[in-house]
């Protein structure tokens, strides 16, 4: 009988920080006295394992949900060259070959695994009542994490709770996210009110990641979970859950968890929006023109804590292209400028592979909507604006814009070598941390090392004003974007506020889901003026266009066909990938 293999590999472990070729080499699943962990080192090289899944998965980032995220929203398209297929189909809502996101599946249900195995043993661990609670409230939030992309990702995935060998089975969704939700709730709930500092999550965190799971799937499937429900354009949000321990979790207490996090957690916006992007580090921001003289300082300069970081991906030198590739950020690497050229045209934006283009329709939208909103051009460079810049480097670009998204992409530094000759460090971080201890020199490739941030404490403030459908987190935001407050709540008001706030944040795709928007929002991208191979032209639909595709799927991508196969009938393909008519062929 046919087992569902990437579910059921062994659970992992750190080894002091060693690379990920060791963290499955000692077998955990067996419980007995020699090998499973009983101490609090062994506690915390058990939640290394599962932290470290977050760098398994940044070794692929175009498989990732936070890449697919970017991508098939509304504002960003693929872009690439001609061969980056993978990215235009992601844009388009189309697959590309048999299994296009098969690895991020595989990774995560690795990283399930791990966080698993912990749960299954902690109560034998010789730990004080509060280490214990918050071993137990990390595992679970990391698991509720991973579920919670895979599930916005792929739909009714399979549930895994333990590490025992077993069939592997397609839950509804309401047993699915009502697993994400109560592990969450009981991560928020039990954790220690303590704030982190040190990489690993804390109470607060939960509370916020619980928002974000609560708003999805409630708006998401208020309707019901058929694909006519979920593509309405009604939305009419659910007010409480079922979860399956017989509990129910209803939106006053999501509220109160949300308060908690806003009022009590530490966390605080940072006062200049602009100082939250890397291009305002200080190995760059006085030969910027649009940073210089203007008395910015990154709040991760030389690895400073940011205090509205509340969960972020960490990277380090020793990424090597061959092994440990994930050490380094390499969702910068996809996002910069498409090369091939000398960096004083990109400067102050390194380049890598073009992925992302801004929309122009998010700029319409912007400029209309806000047109002195100052995150604006604190977010988007129009290209045409640097003083060098011309269209070129790699000739093969598709869907390039003149927008330039800065939030995710390296940025670079000017130097002076021996010489006395000013030269461009293909990313900033080989300025500010040294030239010393890299583990590769193709810094173009590995050196991007600046944390991926995935929940800030912006993103609360706003989760609290949708709650609560009252503007003080909103105004909160706008105020320290400098705009004026707005009087009276309203949904539009709110979902605009999100947009301008989190554009690149890799949010924007479930909200417009979530809202019950995303077929009208997807469909502003066709024929808006983008470049092909450097030419002007027009962003084509394809397979009918972006609402007959969100339509046909719900915003769901295809499950990886090996994974349907090895499950013997257990795994339903999600509806709209099946036939012809869902394949990517090129522009």
């Amino acid at each position: 009988m046919k087992k569902f293999i990437n579910i059921l590999g062994a659970a992992a472990i750190v080894l002091g920080g060693v690379t990920s070729c060791t963290l499955d080499a000692v077998n955990y699943v067996e419980k007995t006295p020699e090998n499973f962990p009983i101490t609090s080192d062994d506690a915390s090289q058990a939640l290394a394992g599962i932290y470290e899944n977050l760098n398994q998965v940044s070794a692929n980032p175009q498989m990732s949900f936070f890449y697919l995220s970017m991508l098939a929203s509304d504002d960003n398209l693929g872009g690439g060259g001609t061969n980056d297929k993978l990215m235009q189909a992601m844009d388009l809502l189309l697959n590309y070959q048999t299994n296009m996101t098969h690895q991020f599946w595989s990774d995560r249900y690795q990283g399930i695994n791990r966080a698993n195995s912990l749960l299954a043993g902690v109560e034998n661990m010789a730990l004080e009542d509060g280490e214990r609670n918050q071993v137990i409230g990390e595992a679970k939030f990391m698991r509720a994490f991973f579920y919670y992309e895979l599930a916005s990702q792929y739909g009714r995935v399979p549930l895994v709770l333990s590490t025992e060998e077993a069939e592997p089975t397609q839950p509804t969704a309401v047993e699915l996210w009502g697993q994400i939700l109560m592990d969450l709730r009981d991560a928020a709930a039990n954790m220690p009110a303590v704030r982190k500092t040190d990489g690993h999550v804390d109470k607060y965190t939960a509370e916020a990641m619980l928002g974000r799971a609560w708003l999805f799937y409630t708006g998401m499937y208020g309707n019901g979970d058929d694909l006519a429900a979920l593509t309405s354009t009604t939305y009419n949000p659910l007010t409480e859950v079922a979860l399956p321990d017989g509990t129910t979790l209803t939106k006053q207490e999501v509220i109160s968890y949300i308060d908690d996090c806003v009022n009590n957690s530490g966390y605080s916006l940072v006062p200049d929006f602009r100082n939250l992007w890397a291009y305002t580090n200080r190995c760059t921001v006085e030969d910027y023109d649009y940073t210089k003289g203007q008395g910015l300082k990154w709040v991760e300069d030389d690895a400073a804590v940011n205090p509205e970081s509340m969960f972020a991906i960490k990277f380090n030198k020793l990424a090597s292209w061959q092994t440990t590739i994930g050490y380094a950020n390499g969702y910068a690497l996809h996002f910069g400028v498409r090369g091939g050229q000398d960096y004083a045209k990109t400067f102050p934006f390194g380049q890598g592979w073009g992925a992302g283009p801004v929309a122009p329709n998010l700029m319409n939208d912007w400029n209309a909507a806000e047109s002195g909103d100052m995150r604006r051009e604190a977010s988007v460079q129009n290209v045409k604006d640097l003083p060098a810049y011309t269209y070129g480097g790699w000739a093969d670009f598709v869907q390039e814009t003149d927008y330039y998204g800065k939030k995710q992409g390296p940025v670079t530094a000017k130097y002076t070598d021996d010489s006395g000759t000013t030269q461009y460090a293909p990313v900033f971080e080989y300025v500010m941390y040294g030239e010393n201890g890299w583990q590769n020199d193709n810094l173009m490739q590995t050196g991007n090392i600046h944390d991926l941030v995935l929940i800030r404490f912006a993103d609360v403030l706003l989760m609290q004003s949708e709650l609560k459908e009252d503007v003080s987190g909103i105004n909160r935001v706008r105020a320290r974007a400098g705009l004026a407050p707005i009087g009276a709540y309203s949904l539009t008001a709110l979902q605009n506020e999100r947009r301008w706030e989190l554009a690149f944040e890799g949010v924007r795709w479930n909200d417009i889901r979530r809202w019950h928007i995303a077929a009208a929002a997807l469909e502003k991208q066709t024929n808006q003026p983008v470049y092909y191979l450097g030419s002007s032209a027009k962003n084509t639909p394809h397979s009918g266009g972006y609402a007959a595709r969100y339509n046909a799927t719900a915003g769901f991508f295809k499950i990886p066909e090996t994974e349907v196969s090895l499950s013997n009938g257990a795994l339903v393909q999600n509806e709209g990938w099946t036939d012809a008519s869902s394949e990517y062929s090129g522009w």
